[in-house]
């Protein structure tokens, strides 16, 4: 799940229906984008990150990449 994009989504108060309406996509959709199950064409994420006023790239992200911190030795 892309829980920064469905955490914007809620700050913003709308609903799966309003996005998709805004941006011209059907609501299933979206909710396949928000759940990681699809990637958004470049296009679709530009409207998606404009109707929530977000500008980094990182709301698309499923994953939390993690530094790591544990050294190998040969």
């Amino acid at each position: 799940m892309r829980k920064k994009l469905k955490k914007q989504r809620l700050k913003k108060e709308l609903t799966q229906m309003e996005i998709a309406s805004l941006i011209g996509i059907k609501r299933a959709t979206y909710t396949n984008i928000e759940l990681g199950n699809k990637n958004p064409s470049f296009n679709v994420a530009t409207k998606i990150k404009g109707v929530l006023g977000y500008q980094d790239d990182d709301i698309f992200l499923d994953v939390t990449c993690r530094k790591d911190t544990e050294k190998t030795s040969t």
